[in-house]
């Protein structure tokens, strides 16, 4: 995404709507995390805008789970503790895994483009979306706030391993199907359609 055109903009300002919508639309699950589709969006931003397009979503997504911490655009159970415990370190954790995530994805397409099928390229890139977004939230929930007693209550003497797969064993299955799915399906159609081409 060399210059913002306005068709780029009007995308990034849907995919941005989507984000706000999605903040509403989880499944919780117990120990205080949810199953959460924000990932897609985030997936198609890389997709159609490259890294820049990818990381102004995984931003928005970032900054959307930062204020669900305080009641807006949602609410996150977790989120409001972490935010109690340290505001800062709380955005940091909600806000910069996304990011990266976003700009991730789209190298991770640009990568997988050439090698394989569109649809194969979107639907890995959809898994990568929901793979990262698991593996960065939870690694700087334990960076930052492994030593506070809300998490060592949480890990309940469990090792660092076992408490990342008891508790994203579920939510990160359901959330790497959905979006490897739903991403392949959707890149894929946008990109028969046209709707990337010039990017």
């Amino acid at each position: 995404m060399k210059k913002l055109s306005t068709r780029n903009f009007v995308l990034l300002a849907l995919l941005v709507a989507v984000q706000i919508v999605l903040g509403y639309v989880n499944i919780p699950m117990p120990g205080g995390l949810h199953i959460v589709f924000n990932m897609i969006p985030m997936a198609i931003a890389a997709i159609a805008l490259g890294p820049l397009g990818g990381a102004v979503i995984g931003g928005a997504f970032g900054l959307i789970s930062f204020l669900q911490c305080f009641g807006i655009l949602g609410f996150s159970g977790m989120g409001a503790v972490l935010a109690g415990i340290n505001p800062l370190l709380a955005f940091v954790q909600r806000f910069f895994p996304r990011l990266i995530d976003g700009l991730l994805l789209g190298y991770i397409y640009r990568l997988l483009k050439p090698r394989m099928n569109v649809h194969a390229a979107c639907a890995v890139t959809g898994f990568f979306a929901a793979f990262l977004n698991t593996a960065l939230f939870m690694t700087s929930l334990v960076w930052l706030f492994g030593n506070t007693e809300y998490m060592q209550t949480s890990m309940a003497g469990r090792g660092l391993l076992a408490y990342i797969v008891a508790s994203v064993g579920v939510n990160g299955l359901v959330e790497m199907l959905t979006s490897t799915v739903v991403t392949g399906v959707v890149g894929a159609a946008l990109e028969k359609a046209g709707f990337f081409s010039g990017k």
